[in-house]
C-alpha cells in the first residue's frame, strides 16, 4: 500500500515570511507541481518526508498527496533543500506521476560479492558509477541495481551493458560507461613532510661533503715539501 502524504494549503503561497512561519511551526514548506497542474504551495510533516527519503526506494519513491479540496494525487520527491549547520529539511519540491508515461530517474547500483581479482590477487573494487539514469515507468522503478562482481578479475571492468537489462528498464548512460573494475594497489607516494626531510638530509649531506673536501685540500697544502 502506498505512503500517503497529507498536505495542507499554505497561506501567504509562495512569500518567503509564509516559508518562515511554516518552518516555526515546525513543518516542512513544498510545492506540488507537474501533470498540466498549477503549482500548489503546501506544507508537510517533516518525519514524513524523512522517512520517504530514507527508506529502500529513497527519492524514487511514489506516494499518494492529499490535500484538502482537491484530488489525491501520485507524486514524487524531486527536490529537496537542508539547513546546513543543523541539517534539516527546509523546503521540499514534490512532482505529480502519470503512472503511464516513462520517467527519467537515477537508480542506485550495489554490487554483490568479492571480485576474484580482489580475493586471489590483492585488487582493489572500484566503484565508479553508483547511480546510473534509466528510464521506465513508475511502477517499474527498482529500489536498486544488483549486479555479481565475483568473477572480477584484476584490472577487467565491469560496463553499463554488462548490468541486467530488461524490456521494463532503459539505460540512458553509454553502454560502454565503466561502473566498476579492480585496479591494483599503487604504492604510496611520500608524503610533503617526507619530501622536505629528504631534501634538508640531502642538503645537510651535500655541504658536510663540500666541507670535508676543503678541509683536505686545506691540509694538503700545509704539510711540508717532501712529505706526502
Amino acid at each position: 500500500m502506498p505512503e500517503v502524504v497529507v498536505a495542507k494549503p499554505r497561506e501567504g503561497k509562495f512569500t518567503k515570511n509564509a516559508a518562515r512561519r511554516v518552518r516555526v511551526a515546525g513543518k516542512i514548506p513544498a510545492v506540488l507541481y507537474g501533470a498540466g497542474h498549477e503549482p500548489v504551495a503546501i506544507e508537510v510533516e517533516p518525519k514524513q518526508i524523512s522517512r520517504i527519503l530514507f527508506s529502500e526506494t529513497g527519492h524514487n519513491t511514489i506516494f499518494d498527496v492529499e490535500i484538502a479540496g482537491l484530488p489525491a494525487a501520485k507524486a514524487m520527491i524531486v527536490d529537496w533543500q537542508r539547513e546546513p549547520i543543523n541539517d534539516l529539511l527546509i523546503h521540499i519540491d514534490l512532482k505529480r506521476i502519470a503512472m503511464d508515461k516513462v520517467l527519467h530517474v537515477k537508480v542506485r547500483v550495489k554490487l554483490v560479492g568479492i571480485p576474484v581479482g580482489v580475493k586471489a590477487s590483492g585488487g582493489i573494487l572500484d566503484q565508479v558509477l553508483r547511480e546510473v539514469e534509466i528510464e521506465c515507468l513508475p511502477a517499474d522503478i527498482p529500489s536498486h541495481i544488483d549486479v555479481d562482481v565475483s568473477e572480477l578479475a584484476m584490472h577487467q571492468t565491469l560496463r553499463i551493458s554488462d548490468l541486467p537489462h530488461s524490456e521494463k528498464i532503459k539505460f540512458l548512460n553509454a553502454e560502454d560507461a565503466t561502473v566498476a573494475h579492480v585496479v591494483s594497489i599503487r604504492e604510496e607516494a611520500p608524503t610533503a613532510a617526507e619530501t622536505e626531510a629528504a631534501a634538508v638530509a640531502a642538503a645537510t649531506a651535500a655541504t658536510a661533503g663540500d666541507a670535508d673536501a676543503k678541509k683536505g685540500k686545506t691540509d694538503e697544502a700545509k704539510k711540508p715539501e717532501g712529505k706526502k
